[in-house]
């Protein structure tokens, strides 16, 4: 059944509403995938905070008018499938790169993060970026070495001499 002009506008502006919102876009071949395949990667895609959309690259083209993502609008050619990452930039990367080893018939043909495009071979490059809470865990880290490090130096004098009075009075036990 043919699209209807009313039902073209009605995609490209959800489409374009989720591009606006989002921090990057993987877009992949699904030709050949399963209805229940498709079913397992939209579940998953639910799962993981990334929305998965099936929109004719025409109507993709003119959502991504003016977003961030016009960038891609070359690469939007055959059969695809287009997952869209709105809090965690890696996690469209993620699921699509999990997905393509899951299913061979999935493949990645683009991807774009800030308004910078990348082809398939950098999907690894922005699935391994960390997720916010594995960032912030990080940032942590490196912040509270300098402090660790001040207060096991201020403690070491008091430490040695303890040991050292230690070794007296054992001395003095024993002898």
């Amino acid at each position: 059944m043919a699209l209807r002009l009313d039902g073209k506008k009605n995609i490209v502006a959800e489409v374009s509403r989720i591009a606006e919102k989002a921090i990057s876009v993987v877009a992949a071949n699904y030709a050949g995938l399963t209805v229940a395949q498709m079913t397992d990667l939209r579940q998953s895609a639910r799962r993981s905070g990334v929305r998965v959309q099936v929109v004719r690259n025409t109507l993709a083209r003119r959502a991504f008018e003016g977003t961030s993502f016009a960038c891609m609008n070359e690469a939007l050619v055959g059969p695809l499938v287009l997952a869209f990452s709105v809090s965690d930039p890696g996690a469209a990367a993620r699921l699509m790169k999990e997905f393509s080893k899951k299913f061979e018939k999935l493949s990645v043909k683009a991807l774009s993060i800030d308004g910078k495009f990348y082809l398939a071979n950098d999907l690894d490059r922005l699935a391994s970026l960390p997720t916010r809470d594995e960032a912030i865990a990080q940032l942590m880290g490196v912040m509270k070495a300098p402090v660790e490090k001040f207060v096991r130096t201020l403690a070491a004098p008091h430490a040695k001499l303890v040991r050292t009075f230690a070794a007296l009075r054992d001395q003095k036990l024993a002898g």
